[in-house]
């Protein structure tokens, strides 16, 4: 039992006579040594003060710690102020008071001396204390340090994974130059009606995808097991194969988009006839009917030739920021491949640069804007040598009715021009034709008016007889099926003449039915095969891991 004791008696806390003081310091040093119950029957015997339950107990040891923290005085004034003997004034403390406390503080001070005395006379102790506070120093500099770094670190991963989430800063080996400029003209996108293209955001969202799959389909990778096109080869006219890059499904959509929103709206040379609204091959031959010299040439590779660089020329100059012209561009290039296979696995290999694929509906358009430049000094050198100028596509037709021109001084004039533009003639391809003999422009004859060639005709209505006397099987028309070669060749008869279409259509047309179309089988992917869909993986799947 632990007791506190309350002063009872009148005038408590001043000096006390008689012995009175003595009792209250003897009553005093039994609570300093703990002993309570001495302390108690002494101040019971005094009549000064009665016990009452303390609230708190201390120990021995705690009682020594106070002592050694202050000083035995100060205790023992504490423990007097708290059992009611000694009682201050509120306004100032008296003199033995503070006598006590300034004692005390002097005391602490003087052993705090004595303490650093003892250490510095031990020369050893003082350094291995000093180089023991530096290293506890270092150490706890050093884990700030680290927390700091590790913070950074992660603070620089998230933002990283957020701005890729919502940029793309990196398109490929060779590519990538410039991915950090994005500043735009919009004055000239506005001369040109273009849709304002910000940022890649923008960009994936103007496209009809998302930026992932932006990522992913203009990314340049030399070595993948992901191609964008089916590629297959067609025979040509003249002999020889062509080689066809057709997109697939994902790629073509957002080259339409492309194709819709920002090309087909750049106003291009009016001698170019190929790819053009309202447009034709039609358009292109009617401007060279009844010519007395007639002179056509064909452009070698035309598309191989105009390379990821040029393209990417076209889309800055018309407004488009350096970043938005690359990814742009790599949409609308691929690089010649070759597919390998190791160890059961295809990858397609580069082996070349970018170039505009045979097969891309943005090739065509691409190709108009970039020769504007080659259409007009042509249409220059037209002007001059009186001659009438157009193009479709490849195909170069240049007429006049001038019967002192000199067609191969003419033609060392184009290809100078061409060859300064970038581009070659084919020159197996230079027909010069005059009045006398057929005068044939893409496939349309214009001696005195248009007109199917007389041989074609001729082999047609054979057809049609063929099929309505011995059936589908025995016919054979163009190099796919009939089916469809019958009814497109018999579209670009009635596109050239309407008259002999309409007589050839009523002819035609009960017997078409008779031909069957074929079934097409779509094949799902084999085990162990690369899926060549071309579709982007899903949202925060490893895009680049293709290989």
């Amino acid at each position: 039992m632990a007791y506190t004791y309350q002063c009872t008696f009148p005038g408590a806390g001043t000096w006390c006579h008689n012995g009175t003081l003595v009792r209250v310091c003897l009553a005093l040093i039994n609570l300093v040594r703990g002993r309570h119950e001495g302390a108690a029957t002494l101040c019971q015997n005094m009549n000064f003060f009665s016990p009452i339950m303390a609230d708190t107990h201390l120990t021995r040891q705690q009682i020594y710690d106070r002592i050694r923290e202050s000083s035995k005085d100060e205790y023992i004034l504490e423990e007097m102020k708290r059992l009611g003997f000694w009682k201050s004034k509120e306004s100032s403390s008296i003199v033995p008071e503070l006598m006590i406390k300034k004692e005390t503080g002097l005391q602490q001070e003087l052993n705090r001396l004595f303490e650093q005395k003892r250490k510095y006379q031990n020369k050893e102790a003082v350094l291995k204390e000093m180089r023991q506070k530096r290293m506890e120093e270092a150490k706890r500099k050093r884990e700030e340090t680290k927390k700091k770094r590790e913070q950074q670190r992660a603070d620089k991963a998230a933002a990283w994974q957020k701005k890729k989430e919502t940029s793309i800063l990196y398109a490929g080996e060779n590519v990538s130059a410039g991915m950090n400029s994005t500043e735009t003209k919009p004055d000239i996108l506005q001369r040109y009606g273009l849709p304002l293209f910000t940022d890649e955001l923008s960009l994936a969202a103007g496209l009809g995808i998302t930026i992932n799959e932006l990522r992913f389909l203009s990314f340049s990778r030399i070595v993948s097991t992901v191609s964008h096109y089916r590629k297959f080869y067609l025979p040509k006219k003249s002999g020889g194969k062509r080689l066809i890059a057709a997109p697939m499904q994902r790629l073509k959509e957002a080259q339409y988009h492309v194709l819709e929103q920002v090309l087909n709206k750049v106003v291009l040379h009016d001698a170019a006839n190929g790819f053009v609204k309202k447009r034709s091959i039609v358009t292109n031959a009617q401007q060279h009917v009844g010519k007395t010299l007639l002179l056509n040439l064909d452009i070698k590779d035309f598309f191989p030739t105009v390379d990821y660089k040029r393209v990417k020329g076209v889309f800055r100059k018309l407004g488009y920021a350096e970043k938005i012209s690359t990814l742009l561009a790599l949409i609308c290039t691929e690089a010649p491949t070759d597919e390998v296979s190791i160890d059961g696995k295809n990858y397609f290999v580069q082996k070349g640069n970018r170039v505009l694929p045979q097969g891309a509906p943005t090739s065509p358009a691409l190709t108009n804007i970039l020769f504007y430049k080659c259409d007009k000094r042509l249409q220059g050198l037209a002007a001059k040598t009186g001659c009438t100028y157009t193009r479709y596509a490849d195909d170069i037709s240049f007429s006049t009715n001038s019967n002192t021109l000199n067609p191969q001084q003419l033609i060392w004039r184009i290809k100078r021009i061409l060859t300064d533009e970038g581009f070659t003639v084919h020159p197996e391809k230079i027909r010069v034709m005059r009045q006398s003999s057929k005068q044939e422009v893409t496939g349309v004859v214009v001696n005195k008016k248009l007109n199917i060639d007389r041989k074609k005709m001729r082999q047609f209505r054979a057809l049609i007889h063929t099929l309505k006397t011995k059936g589908p099987d025995a016919i054979h028309w163009g190099q796919s099926h009939p089916a469809y070669a019958i009814p497109g060749y018999l579209q670009f008869i009635t596109m050239v003449n309407p008259e002999k279409g309409a007589l050839l259509k009523n002819a035609l047309t009960p017997l078409l039915d008779k031909i069957p179309k074929p079934v097409r089988i779509t094949q799902s992917p084999q085990p162990g095969k690369p899926d060549t869909s071309g579709e982007a993986p899903k949202e925060g799947g490893d895009w680049w891991n293709v290989v």
